[in-house]
């Protein structure tokens, strides 16, 4: 599943191909991929004719301001109305493509989007899990899209800290991996970076969540920080289906120290990376490295 860097990636991708870009045609291929009241005859009625703005990324949802014609002809008027939002989860799957010419559909696209000029975004989703809403301008996305509700901070609002994951970990003897892996705990993090993560900050991932002190979470929220804006950097990772608008997946996978290493030696030490299932997830540690 696409994680917080390849969303980010992705919503810079977004933010440059769809400046200001106007939609003249929606055609949606899977009902199930619009999960907004009213389905795809709502989503198509509502998103056509709008124009994107820019697009915001929360944990490991796109949501994008929409607006639209000002029918009052009124002086100093305002040319563009608010619309709502137009929103987007990758699920494990999804990605976009952005095309500047005609070209036939894969059989896994499932939503395409045109302007006048026939430049043309379509969502691709191989297994279909991916989602879309339309939310109007009178309501909230949060109301809409549920998912926005149960999120934790972001990793790099001041509002994620030690302090912070003291409070919200102190109580839970789950592993610290499974609490990374919680949305709710902090927003975007997943499997990947959770074991990059706990790597560079030198936690084993089954250290349960309430025995870690302070300088433990000092070294994890710095550590977090410092993993996902690598891969921010490298553009996302190569170990997932994700795809940036041209088509090209990251290049983090060659820089990990741990993930999907298992019985490679490791970068720093030279131990081999063990691998064990946790919490329903594959999960990566250095023994030696991570006490």
């Amino acid at each position: 599943m696409p994680e917080l860097p390849e969303v980010e990636t992705v919503r810079k991708g977004l933010n440059d191909c769809l400046a200001n870009f106007r939609i003249q045609k929606v055609k949606v291929l899977r009902a199930n991929s619009i999960a907004s009241p009213g389905g795809s005859h709502r989503f198509t009625e509502m998103l056509e004719g709008s124009v994107v703005g820019s697009w915001k990324r929360r944990g490991k949802y796109l949501i994008a301001t929409l607006f639209r014609e000002n029918p009052s002809r009124e002086k100093n008027s305002k040319p563009l109305l608010m619309h709502g939002w137009w929103g987007v989860h990758l699920r494990m799957t999804g990605y976009f493509e952005w095309h500047t010419s005609t070209k036939p559909p894969c059989s896994h696209t499932r939503v395409r989007f045109w302007n006048k000029e026939g430049e043309e975004l379509r969502f691709v989703d191989i297994r279909s899990f991916g989602q879309m809403w339309w939310v109007p301008s009178d309501n909230k996305p949060e109301n809409i899209i549920h998912g926005l509700r149960k999120l934790g901070p972001e990793p790099f609002s001041d509002c994620f800290n030690a302090s912070y994951l003291n409070t919200k970990l102190q109580k839970t003897k789950r592993s610290i991996k499974a609490s990374l892996l919680d949305q709710s705990v902090v927003a975007g993090a997943g499997n990947i970076y959770a074991d990059e993560t706990l790597f560079v900050s030198g936690i084993r991932p089954q250290t349960p969540s309430h025995m870690l002190k302070e300088d433990d979470l000092k070294r994890l929220c710095k550590s977090l920080i410092e993993v996902l804006s690598l891969s921010i950097g490298a553009g996302g990772t190569t170990f997932s289906d994700f795809r940036d608008l041209e088509g090209l997946n990251g290049n983090y996978g060659g820089q990990a120290w741990v993930y999907r290493r298992a019985g490679k030696p490791c970068r720093r030490c030279g131990t081999a990376i063990k691998k064990e299932r946790l919490s329903g997830r594959s999960t990566h540690w250095c023994p030696k490295c991570q006490q």
